[in-house]
């Protein structure tokens, strides 16, 4: 084996690996590559500066070091996975003999029930948007679509940014989303939605589009494309307004995939729209729609 490479080095190419179209999302390569960062400046101060100094006993003191900053269970299993991934890659690519994260084992993250907003309060949401969505007032019309268009499609907040005018195709009721791994997926959108759409094309986008703005569908009020945070900023505030007490635009999506299957659709079907790779992921909002039916039956039968 030649001189072994650095730990910078070797973060530096990890980071490479992992954008040379791996089906990788950017935030997945962000998060990743800061988790390993962290691994490295640890290994750093025991004055480990090679790869192949890395051990098993190294990255357990590493991650009991992060249990220990309070973060969540599917935080820390995040970084361990990283680790493992950055370790299998040093082992691929003959940077080290033996892969010492073989057997780093992650602690377990405890699924909790996704939260989901009261048909009760979305229509309050809605009724609050339509007050503001004015002629005169460009972004209250955005807005209202971009919650509808969250809503109806159950999109994430990525795709919905990320939605250009040719995305739309207003002839069917159908846009087309990029999700994770830059899959592309067709997902249908209501009458609402479709309303909301004909009044910020017809003349509320092209009073905030210049020469910035391209072919993006959203516009912030500089004219270009409108940002992920903006829009968590915007379902944020709406959602604390209402009873609900549940906060994020992630919410939304919860929310969409629950009521369609207290609606009666298919659980494939929802999978599909949803842009889940796998069914298990998707069937957690059956747990959900179970519990709705339990508590309801405890709140509605004299005898539950």
């Amino acid at each position: 084996m030649n001189v072994a490479n650095s730990l910078s080095q070797s973060l530096a190419g990890f980071e490479q690996h992992l954008g040379a179209g791996r089906g990788y999302s950017a935030n997945t390569v962000k998060a990743y590559v800061t988790d390993v960062a962290d691994l490295v400046a640890s290994l750093s101060l025991q004055n480990i500066a090679t790869v192949d100094q890395i051990t098993l006993e190294g990255l357990r003191d590493w991650l009991w070091q992060v249990t220990q900053k309070g973060l969540t269970k599917a935080t820390i299993a995040r970084k361990s996975a990283a680790v493992r991934s950055f370790t299998a890659w040093l082992a691929a690519t003959k940077q080290i003999e033996i892969d010492p994260g073989l057997r780093l084992r992650s602690p377990k993250s405890s699924r909790t029930l996704p939260k989901v907003v009261s048909r009760e309060s979305l229509q309050m949401i809605f009724e609050s948007l339509e007050i503001r969505a004015t002629a005169d007032n460009p972004q209250g019309v955005r807005d209202l679509l971009a919650v509808e268009l969250l809503y109806a499609s159950g999109a994430r907040v990525s795709e919905l940014v990320g939605l250009n005018l040719e995305d739309i195709d207003l002839t069917r009721n159908i846009m087309r989303v990029t999700g994770k791994g830059s899959k592309q997926r067709m997902i249908p959108f209501g009458q609402p939605a479709r309303d909301a759409l004909n009044r910020w094309l017809g003349s509320a986008r092209a009073e905030l589009a210049n020469e910035k703005s391209g072919t993006a569908l959203l516009l912030n009020s500089k004219g270009e494309r409108i940002g992920v945070r903006q829009v968590y900023g915007l379902v944020a505030k709406l959602l604390g307004d209402t009873p609900s007490g549940v906060a994020g635009p992630h919410s939304l999506r919860h929310s969409a995939a629950t009521h369609l299957l207290d609606g009666g659709a298919d659980l494939r079907a929802v999978q599909e729209l949803l842009g889940h790779a796998s069914l298990g992921t998707t069937q957690i909002y059956t747990h959900v729609s179970v519990e709705r039916l339990r508590e309801g039956y405890k709140n509605a039968h004299p005898r539950a």
